[in-house]
């Protein structure tokens, strides 16, 4: 697991893809801090460790980025953690439109020249 506070590269994340699933690699977004955890099996490895690195768990959302794709590929909103019906998102993916936008603006400042169109 790597928590991401300044930057990771496209090649450091396929890297990571071609150890785990091939394609994707799982990562959990503190959109209150703008931070990230890449690289563990789990999303709740990832937000486990955030928590314990003073994160709270309202502000924390998984999603899976595919590294070999671009656009709107690149990242799903797709995670057993998102699921909170206390703060109406009552499914696997991110609802809110307002926090989509934050995970991906952190996912773009986060990656080495952002992510590929």
């Amino acid at each position: 697991m790597k928590i991401v506070k300044e930057n990771i590269s496209i090649d450091e994340l396929k890297e990571m893809s071609a150890k785990m699933y091939g394609d994707l690699v799982k990562a959990v977004i503190d959109i209150e801090q703008g931070i990230m955890v890449v690289d563990a099996d789990l999303h709740a490895d990832e937000e486990k460790q955030l928590l314990e690195n003073g994160s709270r768990q309202q502000d924390l959302w998984g999603i899976n980025i595919y590294p070999h794709l671009i656009g709107e590929q690149f990242i799903e909103f797709d995670s057993m953690i998102n699921m909170r019906p206390r703060q109406d998102n009552r499914s696997r993916s991110v609802e809110d439109e307002n926090t989509r936008k934050k995970i991906i603006e952190i996912v773009n400042r986060l990656i080495i020249n952002g992510i590929p169109t």
